[in-house]
């Protein structure tokens, strides 16, 4: 089998993205108008794929979708982009996955229907592509449960082989931020969590304390806010991550992003000149870029800057895909990252 740059293992749902001034549906049969509803390729998965392939790497989807509308959307609209979706499975009974987002300016909500988002499990991966990737991605972690028991070892046999590993784990639903990940870590590469993640998978792994989000004030989990993240307050749940193995990379949106590991800390401003549309899928985006970085060798400074620039660029329109940078946009404007980065140190 050719040698592949890049095996995403995990959601390969779409995103169905609505945009207005008033997006909070009003029960009692109530009709609100809304700018844009947008369907278009979703899951962090399909998403670091399809950003990866933009940016010129050979990357293989390996995920379930339902013998559906929405499941044939997804195998079209990745295939389109460059990724090869040979491995991605349909399911004949559980529909394909799709989580609806309600976005208003830069905020948004999102509900998801899992259907096929959790079918993904260890007997439905082609051991001859794990064995030929160079690199092995997991996303979205806490979605993946009939993946957690054959997990470690589909990564072990990648790495047997010669992959780097990476893991980004998204929100866990249930509110443990654990299902695995203590044992899972140390043969980890790259933890790729966003700043309020890390914050509280540290806490559950390691039991520091001052690093998990604060109780909500209702009962009711629906009703807790994601707490705006910062640099200095990610960084000891990063470093208390990175302690267990992997190099930790906390992605802070408007603030940029941050990584440890190796004994190092390395922070990457913002970057400016960017009037953001939506954020849908910035982070995956992010992962795409960082981990493309990663693969061609560079230093962690110019990693971290392409992924800050391609999370960024993504925001551009509507929808996780539609703007992903080139290569060429891509390290054109980490060039100015790592300028913004230098002023800003």
């Amino acid at each position: 089998m050719p040698r592949v740059d890049l095996v995403v293992l995990g959601d390969c749902n779409a995103d169905l993205v609505v945009r207005g001034d008033n997006v909070v549906p009003a029960f009692g049969q109530q009709e609100r108008l809304v700018e844009e509803a947008k369907l278009t390729i979703g899951g962090s998965g399909g998403i670091c794929a399809s950003g990866a392939a933009r940016l010129g790497l050979r990357v293989a989807m390996v995920g379930v979708v339902g013998d559906d509308v929405l499941g044939r959307f997804m195998v079209e609209e990745l295939s389109k982009r460059g990724v090869d979706v040979s491995a991605v499975q349909v399911d004949p009974v559980v529909p394909t996955g799709l989580t609806v987002h309600l976005v208003h300016g830069e905020d948004r909500a999102m509900l998801t229907q899992p259907g096929t988002i959790a079918c993904l499990e260890a007997g439905l991966v082609d051991l001859a592509l794990l064995r030929a990737a160079r690199h092995v991605h997991v996303s979205s972690y806490f979605l993946q449960a009939q993946l957690w028991p054959g997990l470690a070892g589909l990564l072990a046999e990648a790495r047997d082989h010669g992959a780097s590993v990476s893991v980004d784990p998204n929100w866990d639903p249930t509110g443990t931020w654990d299902q695995g990940l203590a044992s899972l870590l140390p043969m980890v590469d790259q933890f790729l969590p966003n700043g309020t993640e890390a914050r509280n998978v540290a806490r559950a792994l390691t039991g520091a304390t001052g690093l998990a989000l604060k109780e909500p004030a209702t009962a009711d989990p629906a009703a807790t806010a994601e707490e705006p993240a910062t640099a200095d307050a990610a960084e000891p749940a990063a470093a208390a991550l990175a302690a267990l193995g992997p190099t930790v990379v906390v992605k802070l949106g408007p603030q940029g992003a941050l990584a440890v590991g190796g004994g190092r800390v390395v922070r990457a401003a913002s970057l400016d000149g960017v009037s953001p549309v939506d954020t849908v899928g910035a982070g995956d985006s992010f992962d795409a870029g960082y981990l493309a970085g990663a693969l061609s060798g560079y230093p962690l400074e110019r990693a971290l800057a392409l992924g800050v620039a391609c999370g960024a660029l993504s925001t551009r329109a509507s929808g996780g895909t539609d703007a992903q940078a080139t290569r060429e946009e891509a390290e054109s404007y980490a060039d100015r990252v790592l300028a913004n980065s230098r002023l800003g140190s």
